[in-house]
Protein backbone atom coordinates (compact mmCIF):
# COMPACT_ATOMS: atom_id res chain seq x y z
CA UNK A 1 0.00 0.00 0.00
CA UNK A 2 2.94 2.12 1.08
CA UNK A 3 4.52 1.66 -2.92
CA UNK A 4 1.33 2.86 -4.24
CA UNK A 5 1.02 5.48 -2.47
CA UNK A 6 4.13 6.87 -3.33
CA UNK A 7 3.77 5.79 -7.08
CA UNK A 8 0.64 8.09 -6.79
CA UNK A 9 2.38 11.08 -5.62
CA UNK A 10 4.87 10.87 -7.83
CA UNK A 11 2.73 10.79 -10.82
CA UNK A 12 0.64 13.74 -9.15
CA UNK A 13 4.27 15.51 -9.36
CA UNK A 14 5.00 14.91 -12.68
CA UNK A 15 1.40 16.40 -13.72
CA UNK A 16 1.56 19.08 -12.36
CA UNK A 17 5.02 20.33 -12.97
CA UNK A 18 3.85 19.29 -17.01
CA UNK A 19 0.89 21.38 -16.49
CA UNK A 20 2.94 24.71 -15.28
CA UNK A 21 5.25 24.56 -18.18
CA UNK A 22 2.80 26.04 -21.45
CA UNK A 23 2.22 28.91 -18.78
CA UNK A 24 5.63 29.40 -18.18
CA UNK A 25 6.66 29.17 -21.74
CA UNK A 26 3.39 31.87 -22.38
CA UNK A 27 4.79 34.43 -19.84
CA UNK A 28 7.97 34.33 -20.83
CA UNK A 29 6.90 35.32 -24.64
CA UNK A 30 4.19 37.36 -24.01
CA UNK A 31 5.42 40.97 -25.36
CA UNK A 32 5.11 44.07 -23.13
CA UNK A 33 2.43 46.62 -24.00
CA UNK A 34 4.63 49.98 -23.47
CA UNK A 35 8.08 50.40 -24.71
CA UNK A 36 10.47 53.63 -23.72
CA UNK A 37 12.40 54.69 -27.20
CA UNK A 38 14.87 57.54 -27.77
CA UNK A 39 12.99 59.26 -30.78
CA UNK A 40 14.74 61.53 -33.49
CA UNK A 41 14.37 64.43 -32.39
CA UNK A 42 16.76 62.84 -29.06
CA UNK A 43 13.40 62.45 -27.23
CA UNK A 44 12.44 59.75 -24.66
CA UNK A 45 9.19 58.64 -25.20
CA UNK A 46 7.07 55.85 -23.84
CA UNK A 47 4.88 54.54 -26.94
CA UNK A 48 2.57 51.81 -26.81
CA UNK A 49 4.03 48.63 -28.83
CA UNK A 50 2.04 47.17 -32.04
CA UNK A 51 0.14 49.99 -32.27
CA UNK A 52 -3.27 49.94 -34.15
CA UNK A 53 -3.94 53.34 -34.79
CA UNK A 54 -1.24 55.57 -36.21
CA UNK A 55 -1.07 59.25 -37.88
CA UNK A 56 1.52 60.74 -40.03
CA UNK A 57 2.59 64.10 -40.02
CA UNK A 58 4.67 65.84 -42.08
CA UNK A 59 6.95 62.93 -42.94
CA UNK A 60 5.58 62.55 -46.48
CA UNK A 61 7.38 58.97 -47.50
CA UNK A 62 6.70 57.22 -44.38
CA UNK A 63 3.26 56.09 -44.87
CA UNK A 64 4.01 54.36 -47.85
CA UNK A 65 7.14 52.69 -45.84
CA UNK A 66 4.96 51.77 -43.18
CA UNK A 67 2.80 50.00 -45.06
CA UNK A 68 5.59 48.20 -46.56
CA UNK A 69 7.60 47.56 -43.55
CA UNK A 70 3.81 45.94 -42.22
CA UNK A 71 2.46 44.37 -45.37
CA UNK A 72 -0.62 46.32 -44.73
CA UNK A 73 -2.10 50.11 -44.58
CA UNK A 74 -4.70 49.11 -41.69
CA UNK A 75 -3.00 50.83 -38.62
CA UNK A 76 -2.75 53.87 -40.41
CA UNK A 77 -5.35 56.32 -39.67
CA UNK A 78 -4.27 59.63 -41.06
CA UNK A 79 -1.74 60.98 -43.68
CA UNK A 80 -1.08 64.08 -45.45
CA UNK A 81 -2.62 64.62 -48.64
CA UNK A 82 1.00 64.99 -50.51
CA UNK A 83 1.58 61.35 -49.62
CA UNK A 84 -2.04 59.98 -50.63
CA UNK A 85 -1.26 61.85 -54.07
CA UNK A 86 2.04 59.85 -54.14
CA UNK A 87 0.50 56.53 -53.55
CA UNK A 88 -2.52 57.00 -56.12
CA UNK A 89 -0.51 57.97 -58.76
CA UNK A 90 2.41 55.30 -57.55
CA UNK A 91 2.63 51.97 -58.17
CA UNK A 92 2.08 51.79 -53.93
CA UNK A 93 -2.02 51.58 -54.40
CA UNK A 94 -2.08 49.29 -56.80
CA UNK A 95 -0.12 46.85 -54.43
CA UNK A 96 -1.87 47.87 -51.18
CA UNK A 97 -5.36 49.04 -52.87
CA UNK A 98 -7.19 50.09 -49.37
CA UNK A 99 -4.75 53.17 -48.96
CA UNK A 100 -6.69 55.14 -51.01
CA UNK A 101 -9.09 54.89 -47.80
CA UNK A 102 -6.77 56.49 -45.27
CA UNK A 103 -8.14 59.83 -44.05
CA UNK A 104 -6.61 63.21 -45.60
CA UNK A 105 -8.19 65.53 -43.22
CA UNK A 106 -5.75 66.65 -40.94
CA UNK A 107 -4.40 69.58 -42.64
CA UNK A 108 -5.89 73.32 -42.72
CA UNK A 109 -3.48 74.33 -45.64
CA UNK A 110 0.24 73.57 -43.89
CA UNK A 111 -1.30 73.86 -40.82
CA UNK A 112 -2.30 70.63 -38.70
CA UNK A 113 -5.78 70.03 -37.95
CA UNK A 114 -5.68 69.14 -34.68
CA UNK A 115 -9.47 68.63 -33.70
CA UNK A 116 -9.36 66.10 -36.87
CA UNK A 117 -6.22 64.69 -35.48
CA UNK A 118 -7.80 63.99 -31.58
CA UNK A 119 -10.56 62.82 -32.90
CA UNK A 120 -9.07 59.66 -34.90
CA UNK A 121 -7.76 58.40 -31.42
CA UNK A 122 -4.05 57.89 -32.82
CA UNK A 123 -2.02 55.82 -30.42
CA UNK A 124 1.25 57.30 -32.05
CA UNK A 125 1.15 60.45 -34.28
CA UNK A 126 4.88 60.38 -36.11
CA UNK A 127 5.92 63.89 -36.98
CA UNK A 128 8.64 65.39 -38.77
CA UNK A 129 11.37 65.95 -36.18
CA UNK A 130 12.45 69.27 -37.63
CA UNK A 131 8.95 70.48 -36.53
CA UNK A 132 8.55 71.59 -33.34
CA UNK A 133 5.66 74.00 -33.68
CA UNK A 134 3.71 70.31 -34.50
CA UNK A 135 5.25 68.69 -31.25
CA UNK A 136 4.13 71.44 -28.92
CA UNK A 137 0.56 71.05 -30.63
CA UNK A 138 0.49 67.16 -30.39
CA UNK A 139 1.62 67.37 -26.76
CA UNK A 140 -0.75 70.38 -25.57
CA UNK A 141 -3.37 67.64 -27.54
CA UNK A 142 -2.21 65.24 -25.12
CA UNK A 143 -0.77 62.95 -28.54
CA UNK A 144 2.01 60.71 -28.09
CA UNK A 145 4.28 61.66 -30.27
CA UNK A 146 6.75 60.42 -31.98
CA UNK A 147 10.13 62.06 -33.88
CA UNK A 148 11.05 60.98 -37.50
CA UNK A 149 14.01 62.86 -39.31
CA UNK A 150 14.86 62.92 -42.79
CA UNK A 151 18.06 65.13 -42.26
CA UNK A 152 19.71 63.84 -39.44
CA UNK A 153 21.71 61.75 -41.10
CA UNK A 154 23.35 64.00 -43.78
CA UNK A 155 20.37 63.46 -46.50
CA UNK A 156 22.14 59.81 -46.74
CA UNK A 157 19.27 57.65 -48.28
CA UNK A 158 20.24 54.34 -47.31
CA UNK A 159 21.25 55.31 -43.87
CA UNK A 160 18.17 57.42 -43.52
CA UNK A 161 16.18 54.40 -44.61
CA UNK A 162 18.13 52.36 -41.86
CA UNK A 163 17.33 54.36 -39.15
CA UNK A 164 14.07 54.80 -39.69
CA UNK A 165 13.58 50.66 -40.04
CA UNK A 166 15.65 50.70 -36.68
CA UNK A 167 12.75 53.03 -34.86
CA UNK A 168 10.11 50.81 -35.83
CA UNK A 169 11.87 47.90 -35.50
CA UNK A 170 11.24 49.12 -31.26
CA UNK A 171 8.01 50.13 -31.70
CA UNK A 172 6.92 46.88 -33.46
CA UNK A 173 8.65 44.12 -31.63
CA UNK A 174 6.08 41.62 -33.07
CA UNK A 175 7.06 42.62 -36.65
CA UNK A 176 9.01 39.91 -38.62
CA UNK A 177 9.79 40.41 -42.02
CA UNK A 178 13.23 40.42 -44.07
CA UNK A 179 12.32 43.15 -46.49
CA UNK A 180 14.34 46.01 -44.81
CA UNK A 181 17.52 43.92 -44.74
CA UNK A 182 16.64 43.14 -48.31
CA UNK A 183 16.14 46.73 -49.46
CA UNK A 184 19.21 47.32 -47.52
CA UNK A 185 21.35 44.54 -49.18
CA UNK A 186 20.42 46.21 -52.96
CA UNK A 187 20.89 49.62 -51.93
CA UNK A 188 24.44 48.91 -50.44
CA UNK A 189 25.72 46.56 -53.30
CA UNK A 190 24.34 48.86 -56.00
CA UNK A 191 25.99 52.01 -54.49
CA UNK A 192 29.43 49.68 -54.22
CA UNK A 193 28.60 48.74 -57.83
CA UNK A 194 28.42 52.35 -59.21
CA UNK A 195 30.96 53.97 -57.14
CA UNK A 196 33.68 51.00 -58.75
CA UNK A 197 32.93 52.49 -62.12
CA UNK A 198 32.38 55.71 -61.64
CA UNK A 199 35.89 56.26 -59.88
CA UNK A 200 37.91 57.99 -61.87
CA UNK A 201 35.80 59.27 -64.61
CA UNK A 202 37.48 62.26 -66.65
CA UNK A 203 34.23 63.56 -68.18
CA UNK A 204 32.27 64.21 -64.78
CA UNK A 205 28.88 65.29 -65.38
CA UNK A 206 27.26 68.53 -64.11
CA UNK A 207 23.59 67.98 -62.50
CA UNK A 208 20.96 70.20 -61.53
CA UNK A 209 18.08 69.20 -59.43
CA UNK A 210 14.62 71.09 -60.07
CA UNK A 211 13.43 70.04 -56.46
CA UNK A 212 9.91 72.08 -57.44
CA UNK A 213 9.44 73.84 -60.24
CA UNK A 214 6.57 76.38 -61.64
CA UNK A 215 5.78 80.21 -62.48
CA UNK A 216 6.22 81.44 -59.13
CA UNK A 217 9.64 79.65 -57.82
CA UNK A 218 12.41 77.15 -58.50
CA UNK A 219 13.73 75.84 -56.21
CA UNK A 220 16.56 72.96 -56.03
CA UNK A 221 19.12 70.80 -54.04
CA UNK A 222 22.17 72.51 -52.48
CA UNK A 223 24.60 70.72 -50.57
CA UNK A 224 22.60 70.02 -47.85
CA UNK A 225 19.50 68.15 -49.31
CA UNK A 226 19.30 64.69 -50.80
CA UNK A 227 20.20 65.57 -54.30
CA UNK A 228 23.81 66.19 -52.93
CA UNK A 229 24.11 62.62 -51.76
CA UNK A 230 22.20 61.39 -55.24
CA UNK A 231 25.14 63.06 -57.22
CA UNK A 232 28.00 61.70 -54.61
CA UNK A 233 26.60 58.20 -55.18
CA UNK A 234 26.68 58.30 -59.35
CA UNK A 235 30.10 60.46 -59.40
CA UNK A 236 28.84 63.82 -60.58
CA UNK A 237 28.88 67.29 -59.76
CA UNK A 238 25.78 69.11 -58.25
CA UNK A 239 25.88 72.62 -59.69
CA UNK A 240 23.96 73.48 -57.07
CA UNK A 241 26.22 72.92 -54.19
CA UNK A 242 27.12 76.29 -53.09
CA UNK A 243 23.30 77.54 -52.54
CA UNK A 244 23.34 78.26 -49.19
CA UNK A 245 20.01 77.33 -48.25
CA UNK A 246 19.41 74.11 -46.89
CA UNK A 247 16.61 71.53 -47.39
CA UNK A 248 13.56 72.84 -49.81
CA UNK A 249 14.41 76.42 -49.28
CA UNK A 250 17.29 76.72 -51.96
CA UNK A 251 15.58 79.01 -54.70
CA UNK A 252 17.75 80.03 -57.65
CA UNK A 253 17.22 82.22 -60.92
CA UNK A 254 17.72 81.35 -64.40
CA UNK A 255 20.30 83.38 -64.63
CA UNK A 256 21.83 80.92 -61.92
CA UNK A 257 21.18 78.13 -64.39
CA UNK A 258 22.64 80.10 -67.34
CA UNK A 259 25.82 80.77 -65.25
CA UNK A 260 26.51 76.54 -64.25
CA UNK A 261 24.56 75.06 -67.65
CA UNK A 262 24.00 71.87 -66.31
CA UNK A 263 24.95 68.63 -68.60
CA UNK A 264 21.45 66.60 -66.94
CA UNK A 265 18.78 68.32 -64.76
CA UNK A 266 17.07 65.53 -63.07
CA UNK A 267 13.37 66.90 -62.11
CA UNK A 268 11.67 65.28 -58.80
CA UNK A 269 7.92 64.40 -58.37
CA UNK A 270 7.71 66.95 -55.88
CA UNK A 271 6.67 69.19 -58.83
CA UNK A 272 4.31 68.67 -62.16
CA UNK A 273 6.63 69.90 -63.90
CA UNK A 274 8.14 67.21 -66.98
CA UNK A 275 11.05 67.53 -69.40
CA UNK A 276 8.79 68.33 -72.60
CA UNK A 277 7.92 71.55 -70.21
CA UNK A 278 11.47 72.60 -70.68
CA UNK A 279 11.77 71.67 -73.77
CA UNK A 280 9.22 73.75 -75.09
CA UNK A 281 9.86 76.35 -72.68
CA UNK A 282 6.22 76.61 -70.85
CA UNK A 283 6.97 77.94 -67.31
CA UNK A 284 6.09 81.47 -67.47
CA UNK A 285 9.17 83.17 -69.10
CA UNK A 286 11.88 80.94 -68.59
CA UNK A 287 14.24 80.32 -71.44
CA UNK A 288 15.98 76.63 -71.17
CA UNK A 289 17.08 76.86 -75.17
CA UNK A 290 20.26 77.47 -74.30
CA UNK A 291 21.20 74.85 -71.69
CA UNK A 292 23.09 72.10 -72.68
CA UNK A 293 21.05 69.83 -71.13
CA UNK A 294 17.76 71.03 -72.81
CA UNK A 295 19.68 71.29 -76.21
CA UNK A 296 20.53 67.44 -75.67
CA UNK A 297 16.96 66.07 -74.61
CA UNK A 298 18.63 65.10 -71.41
CA UNK A 299 16.29 66.51 -68.79
CA UNK A 300 14.68 63.13 -66.84
CA UNK A 301 12.19 63.42 -64.80
CA UNK A 302 12.47 60.33 -61.65
CA UNK A 303 10.93 57.35 -61.45
CA UNK A 304 7.47 57.48 -59.05
CA UNK A 305 7.90 53.59 -57.28
CA UNK A 306 6.23 52.84 -54.28
CA UNK A 307 6.82 56.46 -53.14
CA UNK A 308 8.48 59.71 -54.81
CA UNK A 309 12.20 58.06 -54.97
CA UNK A 310 13.44 61.17 -54.40
CA UNK A 311 13.79 60.95 -50.62
CA UNK A 312 15.09 57.44 -48.67
CA UNK A 313 12.60 54.06 -49.47
CA UNK A 314 12.44 50.90 -50.64
CA UNK A 315 13.02 52.10 -54.68
CA UNK A 316 16.33 53.69 -53.38
CA UNK A 317 18.43 51.01 -55.00
CA UNK A 318 16.79 50.89 -58.68
CA UNK A 319 16.86 54.47 -58.94
CA UNK A 320 20.29 54.49 -57.77
CA UNK A 321 20.23 52.15 -61.18
CA UNK A 322 18.55 53.95 -62.88
CA UNK A 323 19.75 57.68 -61.90
CA UNK A 324 23.35 55.85 -63.17
CA UNK A 325 22.56 55.24 -66.67
CA UNK A 326 20.98 58.52 -67.14
CA UNK A 327 23.69 60.36 -66.11
CA UNK A 328 26.38 58.30 -67.73
CA UNK A 329 24.95 56.10 -70.03
CA UNK A 330 28.41 54.92 -72.08
CA UNK A 331 29.68 53.74 -68.55
CA UNK A 332 26.25 51.75 -67.53
CA UNK A 333 25.33 50.65 -70.95
CA UNK A 334 24.55 46.65 -69.83
CA UNK A 335 22.30 48.02 -67.23
CA UNK A 336 18.32 47.03 -68.06
CA UNK A 337 16.34 48.77 -65.68
CA UNK A 338 12.97 47.75 -66.48
CA UNK A 339 14.46 43.78 -66.04
CA UNK A 340 16.39 44.33 -63.05
CA UNK A 341 13.07 46.46 -61.27
CA UNK A 342 10.93 43.72 -62.00
CA UNK A 343 13.60 41.21 -60.44
CA UNK A 344 13.90 43.50 -57.68
CA UNK A 345 10.15 43.86 -57.14
CA UNK A 346 9.42 39.49 -57.14
CA UNK A 347 12.03 39.37 -54.62
CA UNK A 348 10.93 42.10 -52.19
CA UNK A 349 7.09 41.68 -53.07
CA UNK A 350 6.75 38.38 -54.49
CA UNK A 351 4.84 40.07 -57.82
CA UNK A 352 5.25 39.99 -61.47
CA UNK A 353 5.17 44.02 -62.55
CA UNK A 354 3.49 44.06 -65.84
CA UNK A 355 5.55 45.97 -69.04
CA UNK A 356 2.46 48.56 -68.21
CA UNK A 357 3.24 48.86 -64.29
CA UNK A 358 7.27 49.36 -65.15
CA UNK A 359 6.70 52.38 -67.71
CA UNK A 360 4.50 54.13 -65.66
CA UNK A 361 6.95 53.89 -62.84
CA UNK A 362 9.36 55.61 -65.31
CA UNK A 363 7.17 57.92 -66.76
CA UNK A 364 5.29 59.25 -64.00
CA UNK A 365 1.88 61.05 -63.77
CA UNK A 366 2.47 64.50 -62.67
CA UNK A 367 -0.30 64.61 -60.23
CA UNK A 368 1.76 63.06 -58.63
CA UNK A 369 3.74 66.34 -57.75
CA UNK A 370 0.50 68.04 -56.23
CA UNK A 371 1.76 68.35 -52.28
CA UNK A 372 -2.27 69.78 -50.81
Amino acid sequence: MKSIKALLSLLLTITLVGCSKPQQQASSTTQPTTVTITDHADRTVTVPTNPSKVAILGILPLPSMLTIYLDSPKSIVAMEPASMNAAKNGVLSQLYPDIVNVNTDIMDGEDVNIESLIALEPDIVFYNANDTQDLEKLENAGLTAVAVSPTKWNYDCIKTYDEWMQLLNKIYPDHASSREELVQKYATQKYTEIQDKVKGILDVQKVLFLFQYDENAMVTSSSKFFGQWWCDAVGAINVAQDVPAENANAKITMEQVYAWDPDVIIITNFTQTKPEDLYNNAIGADDWSTISAVQNKRVYKMPLGSYRTYTPGVDTPMTLEWLAQAVYPDVFTDIDVQEDVKDYYKELYGITLTDAQVTSMYTPNSDAGKLD
